[in-house]
């Protein structure tokens, strides 16, 4: 089961959010905002958490300041054991976040994010859970061009994930050395976003690079390479609300852990996904949600496979 304990979740988005109500104007349009683009990560890699910096996709075109709360869903497939050839251990990522973009000028944004992690996976001597405070991801966000008719933007960030997680060596030796809460490690993130508009559509293009370095027990896990292309198009519209449709593609490229400086086996790889999903908004609330389905998947050695992702978001504009 792919979303682990809803009912909380639900619970505590709903205490969060609830009572929070401010009218903001939006045009009949997709009304992406001077300074859309939330370059944004969410600590999961392709193998499934905080040990790397995956991206479950854009977000929001809406609400380009904005305080919220994410849940990101991953699932996936692993060997047991080194000794049995099937995929039989199933193993799911669940990350709740909370986010946040502030101005501070008209083209530099401050991005930051802070997880909290509850994975599981299931063996034959039972099921092992963790859970806890994943890593703290700041990123400053430039806005290099930005066209008169607002057709095309182009955005640059530079950012780092400080080590709040814990990072429990003896899990980094099993099959998937992601069954973490953090890397234990200061990394380091450079990416750019170009944004296409015009009347209902929107395209968006993303690429980032994270470099992943040594933490203190000596395990680096392999740089990582993201991107990825959506589409939006608004299904329907007032001056209070917006509904729109969004599809893409998203790719994530990893390179080969090391440890002691010695490379380890089956631990590089590379997923494709397609993704489907929908974006709202009423006033300043904005609630979004997607699905994605492995379209292609080499996971560590063939020991891992992607299963599917979910993700889930609410914000608040302020």
């Amino acid at each position: 089961m792919i979303i682990m304990n809803m009912k909380k979740i639900i619970f505590i988005i709903s205490l969060a959010l609830s009572g929070i109500c401010q009218a903001k104007t939006i045009n009949d349009s997709i009304d992406i905002a001077d300074d859309i683009d939330r370059i944004i990560w969410d600590d999961c890699d392709a193998c499934g958490c905080a040990a790397g910096n995956g991206s479950s996709g854009f977000e929001s075109l809406l609400n380009p300041q904005f305080i919220g709360i994410k849940y990101f869903a991953q699932h996936y497939k692993a060997k047991e054991n080194l000794f049995v050839k099937d995929l039989t251990q199933d193993q799911y990522f669940n990350t709740l976040q909370i986010w946040g973009k502030i101005p501070l000028t008209e083209k530099l944004s401050v991005y930051a994010s802070l997880p909290f992690h509850f994975h599981e996976k299931k063996t034959m001597q039972g099921d092992i859970n963790i859970n806890g405070i994943g890593d703290l991801n700041l990123m400053g966000i430039y806005r290099i061009i930005g066209s008169k008719n607002n057709f095309h933007q182009l955005n640059g960030g530079l950012g780092v994930k400080m080590p709040l997680g814990k990072f429990d060596e003896k899990g980094a030796s099993g099959v998937n050395p992601s069954f973490q809460l953090g890397t234990g490690s200061w990394d380091y993130q450079a990416a750019i976003n170009y944004k296409f508009q015009k009347n209902k559509i929107a395209v968006l293009v993303n690429t980032d690079y994270t470099v992943k370095t040594e933490n203190k027990k000596h395990y680096r896990f392999g740089n990582q390479w993201n991107y990825a292309a959506t589409g939006f198009y608004q299904i329907a519209g007032n001056e209070k609300s917006i509904f729109s449709a969004k599809a893409g593609l998203q790719g994530e490229v990893y390179d080969k852990n090391k440890q002691f400086n010695e490379i380890l086996p089956n631990t590089a790889g590379s997923a494709l996904y397609g993704k489907l999903g929908f974006e709202a908004s009423y006033k300043k609330f904005s609630l979004g949600g997607e699905v994605m389905l492995p379209a292609y998947s080499n996971l560590a050695g063939g020991d891992i496979e992607a299963k599917s992702r979910l993700s889930v978001f609410i914000n608040f504009g302020i």
